[in-house]
């Protein structure tokens, strides 16, 4: 066991010294591989990118992955059902402010005046 220890001790610290970050260390610990994909297509290696950036922020915040939610039972079938409807709601809200904005093509002043002052 204490082999162990120090084994993880020295791997932990040679991960850092060659400027790994803690996501990357812990995947490291946990055996989980790293793959690098070449692109045909700049327009799907932007949204891989995103997506990748956008699991680093949900780790960063809640400790855990969507699988570790999934495989740990931290959250039901009811809950993932939640949390599409509460995005696809913002989703709507977002794509009619896109048009209103479209439709007026206001500038801020104007987006101010129209939304925000008081009518004579």
């Amino acid at each position: 066991m204490r082999l162990r220890i120090v084994k993880v001790e020295w791997i932990t610290e040679h991960l850092k010294r060659i400027n790994m970050s803690d996501r990357e260390i812990m995947d490291a610990k946990n055996g989980i591989e790293r793959k690098s994909y070449g692109f045909r297509d700049p327009v799907v290696k932007h949204v891989v990118n995103k997506f990748v950036a956008r699991s680093n922020v949900g780790y960063e915040k809640y400790g855990s992955t969507l699988d570790d939610e999934r495989r740990f039972k931290m959250k039901d079938l009811y809950g993932y059902l939640t949390d599409i409807q509460e995005e696809l709601m913002d989703a709507i809200l977002y794509i009619q402010t896109a048009r209103e904005e479209l439709e007026g093509n206001y500038t801020y002043p104007e987006f101010v005046k129209k939304h925000y002052e008081k009518k004579d």
